[in-house]
């Protein structure tokens, strides 16, 4: 800037940092765009899941999880949810369950009734942001206590015969859990030859037996929902210390699936972090 007078070299740094300022929030901007869009792009996606102790007849078994919702804020997980939902139709699964945080505000129930009415027999349990025990400060809690013509499991379990075999399918109370009141490995039927365990919060399968049951299915994870990816792996943001954040582990109590879930909560946007209907077709381990 030799040459300049002082003031046009004030001129010149106020220019430059309006450039700065003006770059910076036009990237702001298409991260946003992005973000508002990622939320309603569903990933409509079938997995192998290897299960210990599968009997032979189970095999190829297909079970259609889904999570979090969080229908009744403004955002596009009204629009996955429900693309997931027809998907899910579609396919006509051997089970459907769901795994909590159905709502974040009351006045998504009409909404998730209208859904569940497509999986009629669904297996569902409630999570935290169904009763807003949560951070989020738009949650509100909702009073769900009967959602025909899917069946609510509140720290209850029901079995039903597949292909000839006996198959369970048990449900945690969020509330229980998180006073560290459940025990969900006491539902659990010996009889049984393939058991399920539904709870909103992956880190139950930590807590339970060896033997209590095969497959454990969970959410509220997100996926992390806002993620910054970096060589071999990313930064999922709303769960910086998540043992288990997304997809299939195979722990001593089991085999674990995490679903990325549907909706978003804090804010309505998702970033490598893509909402996700998953279809578990079980196999031996």
């Amino acid at each position: 800037m030799e040459g300049l007078t002082g003031a046009s070299r004030s001129t010149l740094r106020r220019r430059r940092a309006g450039l700065i300022l003006g770059a910076a929030g036009a990237a702001a901007l298409g991260v946003a765009g992005w973000g508002w869009f990622e939320a309603g792009w569903v990933r409509l996606r079938t997995l192998a899941v290897p299960v210990a102790g599968l009997p032979e007849e189970l095999r190829g078994l297909r079970i259609a999880h889904l999570s979090d919702f969080h229908l009744g804020v403004h955002g596009r997980g009204g629009r996955s949810s429900a693309r997931a939902v027809e998907w899910t139709a579609s396919r006509r699964p051997d089970l459907v369950v769901v795994s909590g945080d159905l709502l974040s505000r009351p006045r998504g129930e009409r909404d998730l009734r209208r859904l569940l009415d497509r999986l009629a027999g669904a297996f569902v349990v409630l999570g935290n942001h169904d009763f807003s025990h949560s951070r989020d400060p738009f949650s509100r809690p909702s009073a769900l206590f009967d959602l025909d013509p899917a069946v609510l499991l509140v720290d209850e379990a029901r079995t039903v015969e597949l292909r000839g075999r006996r198959v369970q399918v048990a449900g945690v109370d969020p509330r229980t859990y998180r006073r560290g009141e459940s025990r969900p490995h006491r539902l659990a039927d010996p009889e049984a030859e393939l058991r399920i365990l539904v709870c909103h919060f992956p880190r139950v399968i930590d807590a339970l037996p060896s033997d209590a049951y095969h497959l454990v299915l969970a959410g509220h994870m997100h996926g992390g929902q806002i993620c910054v990816p970096y060589p071999g792996g990313k930064l999922r943001l709303a769960h910086l210390d998540a043992r288990y954040s997304n997809g299939i582990y195979l722990r001593p109590a089991g085999t674990l699936h995490v679903s990325p879930g549907l909706g978003t909560t804090f804010v309505p946007f998702r970033l490598f972090s893509r909402p996700e209907a998953t279809e578990l077709v079980l196999e031996p381990a």
